[in-house]
């Protein structure tokens, strides 16, 4: 039986008792969306490279601390904190593209 965490010490982070279940929800959600970046973007490479290896170690473990303690990346509750703010930059990401997409078309569309 899992143990249970009674307090993450950090002021203002509650404790998540879903947090393996959390963490696959957003860490799928970051591969589906990190796919409106193009493929040959260095952030879009590094995003796919550390979300799919956090993925596959949540699928593996069965409890928190054993997540926590293979990536060796803080608690699981940071790691739910880093994951939506990491959602956040890619939709900031995807907006930038577009928008550099944007003054492209307009510097290369010939004069009217």
């Amino acid at each position: 039986m899992a143990k249970v965490k009674q307090t993450t010490g950090i002021v203002g982070l509650d404790v998540v008792p879903n947090a393996k279940e959390v963490l696959i929800s957003l860490y799928s959600k970051t591969l589906n969306e990190i796919q409106a970046v193009p493929p040959d973007e260095g952030y879009r490479k590094a995003v796919e490279s550390f979300t799919k290896h956090r993925l596959k170690v949540c699928q593996e473990e069965e409890d928190w601390e054993a997540i926590e303690k293979r990536l060796g990346c803080g608690q699981v509750e940071e790691l739910i904190e880093e994951a939506r703010d990491e959602l956040k930059l890619i939709e900031k990401m995807i907006g930038e593209y577009d928008f550099r997409m944007l003054q492209l078309t307009f510097h290369l569309a010939p004069n009217v």
